[in-house]
């Protein structure tokens, strides 16, 4: 499998997700300057990581997604490359129109860091295989602006179409009908708030009582796209 891993001015989890993406493959990720104009060659995989882009400037992920790399994450994708965005990947998925709604300010308006218990909406993709519908499963967040919102006609169709990839089981941000993470109507685009790559390494967790229910997230990454 051969994935590239997107950096922003402003990005701070490039390096865990790559070393998830290293763990789960055993192949090293290529990073990607948000300047550049082109991507590696036959891609399998492309990560926008969490962070706060450009400052969070404007609204979070609004100016990334502009940024000359953004072009052609977008042309890949309507090709049917898989994308995942994290966090503010996750904002900038949404700010580039890859993936229906917008992230807003937290309810409480304050910046939330710990786990959070989730359940996985469904197993019906590339990047949700490895788990069962309706797992429960903890990933850690840390954002100020992760209140998933969308028109009621956008969230029928989220719904309807079986795009919600894993809902909280405790909302920590106000997240409209409970969503963590959404996907394309395709389902090659993922964007979640919650961080799985840091629930990968069994040391880390084993250290500081945190989870490892990420590992099936790359996993399953893996065993759908490795050739």
């Amino acid at each position: 499998m051969k994935a590239a891993v997107v950096v922003f001015p402003g990005s701070n989890r490039e390096g865990d997700v790559a070393d998830a993406l290293q763990r789960a493959s055993g192949k090293k990720p290529k990073l990607v300057w948000h300047s550049e104009a082109a991507l590696p060659d036959k891609l399998d995989l492309i990560v926008l990581p969490g962070g706060f882009s450009h400052g969070d400037y404007l609204r979070c992920g609004a100016m990334a997604a502009r940024s000359p790399i953004m072009r052609e994450v977008v042309r890949h994708a309507e090709k049917g490359t898989a994308v995942l965005g994290v966090c503010n990947g996750f904002q900038i998925l949404c700010e580039s129109g890859l993936l229906p709604g917008v992230l807003l300010s937290n309810a409480g308006l304050k910046f939330v860091c710990r786990d959070v218990a989730l359940k996985v909406a469904t197993s019906q993709s590339l990047f949700t295989h490895r788990y069962e519908t309706g797992e429960d499963v903890v990933f850690p967040v840390a954002h100020h602006d992760g209140n998933y919102f969308a028109d009621a006609d956008t969230l029928k169709r989220v719904e309807d179409r079986g795009q919600v990839a894993f809902r909280y089981a405790d909302n920590p941000n106000g997240s409209a009908n409970d969503i963590a993470g959404v996907f394309n109507a395709a389902k090659n685009v993922l964007g979640l708030m919650p961080h799985p790559e840091n629930a990968t390494d069994p040391a880390t967790a084993g250290a500081l009582g945190g989870s490892t229910d990420g590992i099936k997230l790359f996993d399953g990454i893996v065993d759908a796209l490795a050739k």
